[in-house]
């Protein structure tokens, strides 16, 4: 049966110079052209400064209890026991 010969194996009998200007290339070469994966700057950028109000969707009734129970430090879970 005949060995394999690989890519590396042919690289590691060039003079030492060349295989790393070789690997260099190679790695040059690769970054350009993959796919998928974390890249760099690939993400979504963080926004400073711009913090969106809050917003409560309640009736006005409901706003009022909220109000309320805040200003008066009203502890919701001894309330709903009861």
């Amino acid at each position: 049966m005949k060995k394999e010969i690989t890519t590396q194996d042919l690289i590691s009998r060039l003079p030492k110079g060349e295989a790393d200007a070789l690997r260099q290339e190679i790695k040059e070469e690769v970054e350009k052209i993959k796919w998928g994966g974390k890249r760099q700057g690939a993400g979504r950028k963080p926004k400073t400064g711009n913090v969106l109000p809050f917003r409560v969707r309640v009736s006005e009734k409901e706003k009022e209890f909220l109000e309320y129970a805040r200003g008066h430090n009203i502890n919701y879970d001894d309330l709903m026991q009861g």
